[in-house]
């Protein structure tokens, strides 16, 4: 951290302040969206590459047509500015095309997880009050099992987007695609009156109670963090290729990867799902400069066999997030990555953190007001002085990141008002402010020269929500839905380390009814499946005679944590779905073996 860094670091500068001139904060009633911006791109790189997905290559002015074409649809369906629309799509050009044109038209997009399944799926279509659901060929037959349960009427209301295959539209839905072929091209005049404070995006996000709550983003809010990630996080240019194999309906890929590229003007290539067979090729094949990642994605790379070859790649910057300490250098220099930006974010909150100044093995810096706060973790509470104040963190030590709730730095919350407010901490370094917790421990790290800027690493989640298969799992969420099966009287869901894997997997603790003497681990298992999406379903199952509370009812998780799947801590049955399997069972010493040595597959 000598010299050389401190010259790198100055380097930086520029870039900076280049980012802070233009993240100035902009009047909600501006005119501007993500339309808006697509628009401008296909005006200025009219002929550039934009987007690239499986064999088919577009421009911007023909990503923008593809767009107009979608709006000028939805406009004939009957949706007018104001109006929500589901969208229920796996990763591919019609996917973005949509979500530009309900933009365009006024229209906010609920991004539906495409895991989703039975009530959680109808849930978040209901909860968001869409007045149409846009589903993907390739999801009827989710949404089919649970679309009698919405208000949305048969034959109006489901938008059908043809996939690969050449198969009619069922009788309950419309066929968009249809419907598009036949429409204008042209912009629609609806997009020139968007404003900056319109809602483009409910995203949804696991937080500490109940089912998957839709957080808010506006069009501002979406701009300036796609301008961040393009400037100063990416640094991308139109002549740049991002390499995009992350979800499209959560935050890290839409806003980080397809945000830099409607900023920047620079390409698209899109992958459904990750591949680590191929990564390489695809990078190599499609020129690819850009990669946006999660941390499971990264460790997943490192875990392969090295080739010679793995650094003969165009590769020069990536940004994302989870990226862990044990994982970092070596994927660095495994792959000769010289730029990493660490982001640390989310969907609904008011603080992000990005690593701007390239700093090995940190989530980098923030200019927005923070302040990390002791924690009890064992008793999962904030510690107060006599003055029922928040007490500061030393440097080095983590606390419980709050960010301070100001006009600019707004919490935009959710559509649910009373969830919105458990996120926000009163009167926490004084009388009367505000803060939202991010429910997060953070520390600070020192890195050496930063301009002033403390700089942070993740340390872990708190209280009832865990990160696992990059997810956020709400551990309430899960515990309701299996205290609904007919055989159980109460659960506790919590989340446990398995090596080489990113976050945590799921584990229930759970005491049967009465008159049970064993739990029907097929008839369980089916109804998890059925139940919850597969990121949510423990990995493990321990059979409890009673579940243990604190004072005020509270189920107690910190003990369970430390005993995790360690047979020789309890008596109790253990069980386990094992990757790749479908049904439970017993968890044998050579198993176990398996998972503590990482080599279970997870």
């Amino acid at each position: 951290m000598g010299i050389v860094d401190t010259i790198s670091t100055v380097a930086q500068l520029p870039t900076l302040l280049k980012l802070k001139k233009g993240m100035q904060p902009r009047e909600i009633d501006e005119k501007d969206c993500l339309g808006a911006q697509v628009e401008k791109n296909a005006r200025q790189f009219g002929q550039s590459k934009a987007v690239v997905f499986e064999g088919v290559e577009l421009n911007w002015s023909e990503f923008n047509a593809i767009s107009n074409r979608f709006a000028n649809s939805f406009r004939e369906q009957g949706l007018v500015p104001g109006d929500t629309a589901s969208v229920f799509m796996e990763n591919r050009i019609e996917f973005l095309a949509t979500i530009i044109a309900l933009n365009k038209m006024g229209i906010t997009a609920a991004l539906i997880n495409t895991n989703l399944t039975g009530r959680p799926l109808a849930h978040c279509i209901s909860v968001t009050k869409s007045k149409k659901c846009i589903v993907g060929e390739e999801r009827l037959e989710q949404l089919a099992g649970i679309k009698d349960d919405l208000e949305l009427k048969d034959g109006e209301d489901f938008l059908v987007v043809k996939d690969q295959e050449e198969v009619a539209a069922p009788n309950w839905a419309i066929d968009l695609s249809q419907v598009a072929a036949q429409q204008d091209e042209s912009n629609p005049p609806e997009t020139v009156e968007r404003t900056l404070g319109e809602t483009a995006l409910y995203i949804f996000t696991s937080g500490t109670t109940g089912l998957p709550k839709a957080a808010i983003m506006s069009n501002r809010r979406y701009l300036s963090s796609a301008a961040l990630a393009a400037v100063a996080g990416l640094k991308c240019t139109p002549q740049d290729t991002l390499y995009l194999c992350l979800p499209l309906y959560h935050t890290t890929g839409l806003l980080i990867g397809a945000g830099s590229a409607f900023h920047s003007g620079a390409a698209m290539f899109i992958r459904r799902k990750f591949s680590a067979s191929n990564f390489l090729p695809e990078v190599r094949d499609n020129d690819c400069t850009c990669l946006v990642y999660i941390g499971e994605l990264c460790r997943y790379l490192t875990n392969t066999n090295p080739q010679k070859s793995d650094k003969n790649n165009p590769l020069r910057s990536m940004m994302g997030n989870g990226m862990r300490p044990d994982v970092w250098m070596d994927f660095k220099n495994r792959f000769g990555i010289k730029r990493v930006c660490e982001l640390y974010g989310s969907s609904e909150g008011n603080v992000a953190f990005a690593n701007l100044l390239n700093k090995d093995c940190t989530v980098g810096m923030t200019s927005i007001e923070h302040v990390l706060v002791k924690y009890d973790v064992n008793n999962d509470e904030i510690i107060r002085d006599s003055d029922n104040l928040c007490i500061k963190a030393e440097e080095g030590e983590p606390g419980l990141l709050l960010g301070k709730i100001t006009d600019d730095a707004v919490f935009e919350g959710y559509t649910d008002s009373s969830a919105t407010e458990s996120k926000i901490i009163r009167d926490a370094l004084e009388s009367g402010d505000s803060w939202f917790n991010t429910g997060d421990l953070m520390k600070t790290v020192d890195v050496g020269y930063t301009l002033g800027y403390p700089h942070y690493q993740f340390v872990d989640r708190i209280g009832d929500t865990f990160r696992w298969k990059s997810e956020n799992v709400s551990t309430n969420e899960v515990g309701e839905i299996i205290n609904s099966f007919d055989q159980i009287k109460f659960c506790n869901i919590y989340g446990v380390e398995i090596p080489n894997t990113d976050g945590r997997a799921g584990m229930a603790a759970i005491t049967l009814n009465d008159e049970v003497t064993e739990l029907d681990l097929e008839k369980f298992s089916t109804f998890v499946a059925s139940e919850l999406p597969s990121y949510a379903i423990p990995i493990f199952l321990r059979i409890q005679q009673d579940i243990e509370v604190t004072g005020t009812f509270k189920m107690l998780k910190g003990e369970l944590r430390k005993q995790g799947y360690d047979k020789l801590q309890y008596p109790d049955p253990l069980y386990i779905l094992k990757n790749g399997e479908k049904t439970y069972s017993s968890l044998d010493d050579e198993y176990l073996e398996k998972i503590k040595s990482g080599e279970a597959g997870y």
